[in-house]
């Protein structure tokens, strides 16, 4: 699914367009549909890639799926009916690609376009977009790049040393043929779990470095009965009923990851039966009893995942990597052990502290040295000093319990909805003010301060170095599409026909009380 690049090269700045959509993963496409239906067709959705999908596009490697229910993990606007509890990566991708033929979305996407750079005009009240092939000029920016965007090799002494092939999980390579070589797997997070058992049948032997030990829960994966895809199909309402029930329950454990409560407790001792039962070796158990409460890292869910660590040909190691050598890996115990290909299944470069491209707003702003020591913005969406710009997924956008799809719909409505403004009474620029930014920021780090992220002692990929929280939401997501549903104007300054004269000290004065009201998105 992708056009020539060259064609679109001789449309940059030649007309300034009503947006520019950076991203065409789910929530740059979520954005290009609702935008196409409020009427609005004059903008452009930059993909750096070939084809759509983000994050579903990159990840082919073995065992990649879903890990809340599928019946979740999809536009509310658009169903799917999943042919698994918990969808493979290739069945979501497939499903990003209908939604894309479906909604004739492929006319506004531009592939090939690697976004380095935005900067903003404000004497014109217009984006300039840089790409690594051209430029792009637009009134609005929706920021869809995702927080999953790119990944990243973790820092380790000597790892740029290692004589053998190193892949991370996200660039898979699967030409590699690993029936004879020794695999180490660095990391055992969410995508580890998935990808662990996989190399365990796989390769000659598979060594798994694990820093911390997370909580597992089994996943109990079936195919999606036949009887209930032959319902959904015949009555969408049930299906619809269905997923609504789900994300009913998926709420309610919000009480025992978010913050901790008696609920934790019994998440706890739910993980540590199923270790029983599964981990018959009490060293063993031992080395995979998380010593955090559960929440405070990402939940694991797998039916595999401790079968495989104890398959013959499999070995645990939890001594801390000391760095990484010609032939293998030394912990710091002294040891060093042999690998033919590394795996890093490390994570990515989530945004905490800088975004991903340059980006410089008002008066010369830079957002990349405003968020150096922590990311913040008003409702995850908007940043006082860059008019006009919108993110998906921004800061403190994370779910720690349900679909992350629930939040980005959110957010996408909001964003749209002041766009639409925007064109309707024809305004130059519409900016959060400082004031409305820090008082929410204050609500919200409050909040945080009682949740399991930001109290005892947990420590995750959630905080940057400092213990500063710029990724969780931390609530309901109920709440959040309630703090989303009303656009309250008097917390943004406006230039246009919206906003009122500029006072005689130059300074921007918010525009008159108003509203604008929409309807929540279905869950």
């Amino acid at each position: 699914m992708s056009v020539p690049v060259a064609h679109e090269e001789r449309e940059k700045t030649s007309h300034i367009l009503t947006a520019v959509v950076i991203g065409a993963g789910f929530s740059g496409i979520g954005a290009a549909i609702r935008l196409s239906e409020r009427g609005i067709d004059d903008f452009v959705v930059l993909e750096r890639g070939q084809e759509v999908g983000g994050t579903w596009r990159d990840n082919v490697y073995p065992g990649v799926a879903c890990d809340v229910p599928s019946i979740l993990y999809s536009y509310s606007f658009a169903p799917h009916n999943w042919s698994k509890i918990y969808a493979d990566g290739a069945e979501i991708l497939e499903y990003i690609q209908r939604v894309v033929r479906e909604r004739d979305i492929l006319r506004f996407v531009r592939f090939g376009h690697n976004v380095v750079a935005l900067r903003y005009d404000e004497d014109e009240g217009v984006w300039t977009v840089t790409t690594d092939t051209g430029e792009f000029r637009a009134r609005n920016v929706i920021a869809s790049y995702g927080p999953l965007a790119n990944a990243s090799l973790p820092s380790i002494p000597g790892i740029e040393e290692f004589g053998g092939t190193i892949l991370h999980s996200a660039r898979w390579e699967d030409d590699h043929d690993l029936s004879d070589k020794t695999v180490a797997v660095i990391g055992t997070g969410s995508t580890a779990v998935q990808l662990i058992p996989h190399l365990v049948r796989r390769a000659r032997k598979v060594v798994v470095y694990q820093r911390t030990a997370g909580w597992v829960l089994p996943r109990r994966d079936t195919a999606t009965p036949a009887m209930a895809r032959a319902l959904f199909e015949r009555l969408p309402v049930t299906q619809r009923l269905a997923r609504s029930a789900l994300f009913r329950v998926a709420e309610l454990s919000a009480l025992a990851l978010v913050w901790n409560t008696a609920l934790t407790s019994l998440v706890a001792a739910a993980g540590k039966r199923y270790l029983r039962s599964e981990v018959e070796d009490p060293w063993l158990r031992r080395q995979l009893t998380p010593d955090f409460r559960p929440g405070c890292k990402r939940m694991l869910l797998s039916d595999d995942y401790f079968a495989a660590l104890q398959a013959d040909n499999c070995e645990l190691v939890t001594w801390p990597i000391a760095r990484i050598g010609r032939s293998g890996i030394m912990t710091c115990e002294g040891i060093e052990h042999h690998a033919d290909v590394i795996i890093c299944a490390t994570g990515y470069e989530v945004t905490k502290t800088a975004p991903p491209m340059e980006i410089i707003g008002r008066q010369g702003r830079s957002l990349n040295e405003e968020w150096a020591r922590g990311a913040f913005a008003y409702k995850s969406i908007n940043v006082a000093g860059y008019p006009n710009l919108y993110f998906t997924f921004g800061p403190n956008a994370g779910p720690g319990h349900t679909s992350a799809l629930i939040y980005m719909e959110a957010q996408i409505e909001y964003a749209v909805e002041l766009i639409s403004i925007m064109e309707k009474r024809n305004l130059k620029s519409l900016e959060v003010s400082r004031t409305a930014q820090e008082k929410y920021n204050t609500w919200l780090q409050g909040r945080l301060a009682k949740s399991t992220w930001n109290s005892g002692g947990c420590r995750s990929w959630y905080l940057t170095d400092d213990g500063f929280n710029a990724t969780m939401f931390p609530g309901f997501a109920t709440t959040y599409r309630r703090i989303l549903e009303e656009v309250d104007l008097h917390g943004y300054l406006a230039t246009g026909d919206l906003a009122t004269a500029i006072s005689p000290s130059g300074n921007r004065q918010s525009p008159a009380p108003e509203a604008a009201r929409r309807p929540a998105s279905r869950s």
